[in-house]
């Protein structure tokens, strides 16, 4: 081999696996080196009081919070700290023009006041255990991509039920990882009584909104408290008001000693989704297609909720929640876009892809198997370019955005055959979303998306509906919508009460709602089946490239994508320089956030409560001051996370909680598909911070009493 080769395949190997503080890794699958490294940087727990499948450890502290974001469990009467953007959607559907919980915060005084939220879980990973070979042995040689997919989702669901069929409270979840080379089986216990006990005001849990959001330095005191209940006997239930506050295995400890740059920062939680070994063709497709429908149809759709918003009450507090969740990722979509510009990830990924592909024209093993792999990456992401840029385009414009339509289809697919609670709670679910649903305001978004979707993708791709908004109505997709919602009966719960009551005066398939909704399925149907062999292609060739590049570094230590599953992160307390001539600091204070209420005066991303600033501006911040007696706010380090990571805590090198993860930074919005050591950094909100604001705001000694807090300072 050449020296020149060497030297670039080093450099190689070096971008791919990268720095001590790169990687979400996986808790019982860590390997000595990282073990090590941990040790290095200052980690005092030995590796079995991280994770042990037989004793409590630090990952029983941890809880997957409804799916969606992460959580850390504080007292012995089952506490969870996790977001206030987490804990959103449960704070608006409590609150009322009355009990306008998101404008003025909440607080149990008793466990009788905490408010159980029918339709949110918990969940504890309790071990993990490879099943690789179980499922590989089900893929026969010849097998099709399509028919190698469906062998191992067969195995998997099987290795999952055996768990449950052990023990009924368990869940078990076989995942894919390292795009389908290996495979894990997670054993969850699940918790569906979860009530909320805490929120601050939306001023604190959400200060700077759409503005600060993804930005720093930042001021956010994203936090909000829940409770998980049991039954009397500590096990699972669903809620009753005879359950009782659960006794956890593990608690985290709290510490007031707070940070210097420089510290070390363990961050456990379930991070959604990463891309670091997607090919630069899917980078490319992600960022044209995925991220541009996003960012576009979004633009108009978020304009249009929040205009209404402002014009009520009434109307924020039913679109809260839809808004928060649909910015988070149209603004993360906008900055990834720019950062991989700005930071040249495609260049670097493709420089990466010459040397992998130059490693396998001087590898005959690899040659023989690989030689055509990057021209057939190309050719297929090319072919399948159109439709998957219209199915981006169709998901965001209607099946995410008008609800009207998303309610049909659910109605349409409805299956009144599940197990009774499930069909329960999805009629709930139904009946909440048509209690949160202003018609106007849907029909203004619903002619928009029929406008954005024509204006973004060839007519090949339209529904047929369109052709009758072309003939009946001279084009005009006001006038469409408008005679859309005049004639469907399920514009309220009352169409979907006499489908349920079988009236026989209403047939739900001449609903002019069904049937733009079944135009809508027969068109994505359409669409997707454009791209099933080229689709099929590229994932096979995905999974090709990532075992290559393990294989072409077999002596180095690789973590698998975030994949929602637990994982641990480590770095170091560390501000960074965005660009020549700025440096940001590795904290904030409430200092910042006086200035920012101040210059930003008439601008309700930043309006704070009066009595709310009184309380920062007198600076009696008590045990919770730092030691130059300023109150901390946010806080960031070189932690490796994405989304889902939110609400992740956040530890000391001893174990001790320092925080909650809740954002990233916009300079290195491209680090799901690349790190950027100089520049990725995670933003947690500080221990501190909450409490203060649960104590001396919510005057909610009750709770400040249930934590296990260092005493030391």
């Amino acid at each position: 081999m050449k020296l020149k080769y060497v030297i670039v395949v080093a450099c190689c190997m070096w971008a791919l696996t990268g720095h001590a503080d790169e990687g979400m890794w996986m808790l019982g699958n860590l390997n000595k080196q990282t073990r090590k490294t941990m040790k290095e940087m200052g980690l005092q727990l030995s590796p079995n009081k991280l994770y042990s499948s037989k004793k409590a450890s630090l990952k029983d502290a941890i809880v997957s919070f409804g799916g969606f974001c992460s959580g850390v469990v504080v007292s012995e009467d089952g506490l969870v700290f996790t977001n206030h953007h987490c804990g959103f959607s449960c704070i608006q559907q409590h609150s009322s023009v009355g009990h306008d919980y998101l404008r003025d915060g909440f607080f149990a005084r008793t466990y009788e006041d905490e408010l159980p939220n029918p339709e949110l879980y918990v969940r504890f990973l309790l071990r993990t255990e490879n099943v690789t070979k179980r499922v590989l042995s089900a893929v026969k040689p010849l097998m099709s991509e399509a028919q190698r997919i469906s062998a191992i989702d067969s195995v998997m669901l099987v290795i999952g039920g055996e768990v449950s069929h052990k023990d009924s409270t368990l869940t078990g979840v076989v995942d894919p990882y390292y795009a389908g080379n290996e495979f894990w089986l997670s054993v969850y216990r699940d918790f569906n009584d979860v009530r909320l006990v805490f929120a601050p005001p939306a001023s604190i849990g959400k200060f700077g909104w759409d503005t600060d959001n993804w930005v720093w330095p930042r001021h956010t005191g994203d936090f909000c408290v829940f409770r998980i209940y049991a039954d009397r006997n500590n096990r699972p239930a669903n809620y009753s008001p005879d359950n009782i506050p659960y006794h956890p295995k593990y608690v985290a400890p709290i510490t007031l000693n707070g940070y210097k740059e420089g510290s070390f920062c363990l961050t456990l939680g379930y991070p959604g989704s990463t891309e670091r070994y997607l090919s630069s063709f899917g980078i490319k497709e992600m960022l044209y297609n995925t991220n541009q429908a996003r960012i576009d149809v979004r633009s108009i759709k978020q304009a249009i909720w929040k205009r209404g918003m402002n014009r009520s009450d009434s109307i924020r507090i039913k679109y809260a929640s839809k808004y928060d969740e649909s910015s988070n990722y149209w603004k993360n979509s906008i900055g990834m876009n720019e950062s991989v510009r700005k930071l040249h990830v495609l260049e670097k990924k493709v420089k990466m892809e010459d040397d992998i592909r130059q490693w396998i024209r001087q590898t005959p093993s690899e040659r023989e198997k690989l030689l055509h792999l990057f021209t057939d990456l190309e050719l297929n992401y090319e072919k399948r370019s159109a439709p998957n840029r219209a199915q981006a385009y169709f998901i965001e414009s209607f099946l995410s955005a008008p609800e009207l339509m998303q309610l049909a289809l659910k109605i349409l697919n409805f299956d009144f055959d599940g197990e009774r609670e499930t069909v329960t709670a999805n009629l709930k679910a139904i009946v909440e979303q048509y209690a949160n649903l202003d018609l106007n305001i849907d029909k203004d978004v619903f002619t928009a998306m029929l406008k954005e979707y024509r204006a973004k993708v060839d007519t090949t791709y339209l529904p047929a509906f369109y052709h009758t908004i072309d003939q009946k109505y001279k084009g005009n997709e006001r006038a469409f919508v408008d005679t859309l919602y005049a004639r469907s009966e399920l514009t309220t719960p009352r169409g979907l009460k006499r489908f349920l009551e079988k009236d026989s005066t209403y047939h739900l398939y001449d609903d002019p709602a069904i049937s733009v909704g079944i135009d809508l399925v027969t068109k994505l149907y359409d669409i997707n089946m454009q791209m099933q062999v080229t689709s099929s292609n590229i994932e096979q060739d995905e999974r090709l490239l990532n075992a290559a590049i393990r294989r072409m570094y077999a002596s180095r230590s690789f973590y698998p994508d975030a994949n929602s599953t637990m994982r641990l992160s480590f770095g170091s307390i560390a501000g960074y320089t965005p660009s020549d001539g700025v440096k940001y600091n590795y904290y904030t204070t409430t200092e910042g956030i006086l200035e920012k209420a101040k210059v930003h005066l008439s601008d309700k991303d930043f309006s704070v409560q009066p009595e709310i600033l009184s309380l920062l501006s007198s600076g009696n911040f008590g045990k919770y001051a730092d030691e130059k007696g300023q109150m901390k706010v946010c806080f960031i380090s070189n932690n490796d996370i994405t989304g889902g990571n939110s609400g992740s805590a956040m530890f000391n090198k001893k174990g001790e909680l320092l925080g909650l993860a809740f954002d990233g930074n916009w300079e290195a919005m491209s680090s799901d598909l690349l790190y950027e050591p100089k520049l990725q950094r995670c933003v947690g909100v500080d221990i501190r911070y909450i409490l203060f604001i649960i104590q001396k705001y919510g005057k909610a000694d009750r709770l400040i009493k249930e934590l296990k807090i260092s005493a030391s300072k």
